[in-house]
């Protein structure tokens, strides 16, 4: 098993989820950083309208339903678990356990050697904005 720090900034959510989703399918424990600098893609009122659609539905029934959360890194973390088959069995429910995201860089990962993703944008003029920017 080999340990995969990915640093998240300018990262692209779902392209970033999905590279992380497939490299804990694959046996790897990986450690995202710098959650609150990933990037989702859209104009800025449409993403906070959809997540507070979101938020407001877990308002009405606060002890049913999905639970929605405002912090970055577990914002990141639940597009992972998207990413995967299965999280509450087999495959999905081992590779699951294997995936830690952080806001920042802790200590402890600082020294060690951290990977970014490079992944190209087709379109010129996307409008993206910030992970901590969503609420």
């Amino acid at each position: 098993m080999k340990k995969i720090i990915i640093d998240a900034e300018n990262a692209i959510m779902g392209r970033l989820a999905s590279y992380v989703a497939k490299r804990a399918l694959s046996g790897n424990e990986v450690i995202v950083v710098n959650c609150e600098k990933t990037l989702i893609s859209g104009r800025k009122e449409n993403i906070i309208e959809d997540y507070k659609a979101k938020r407001s539905l877990n308002r009405m029934k606060p002890t049913k339903g999905p639970y929605f959360s405002r912090q970055p890194d577990r914002i990141l973390k639940r597009a992972i678990r998207g990413m995967l088959p299965d999280f509450r069995r087999g495959r999905g429910k081992e590779a699951w356990k294997k995936i830690k995201c952080y806001i920042g860089i802790p200590e402890e990962f600082k020294k060690e050697k951290i990977e970014k993703i490079k992944v190209k944008i087709s379109k010129k003029n996307m409008n993206l904005q910030e992970l901590k920017e969503r609420i």
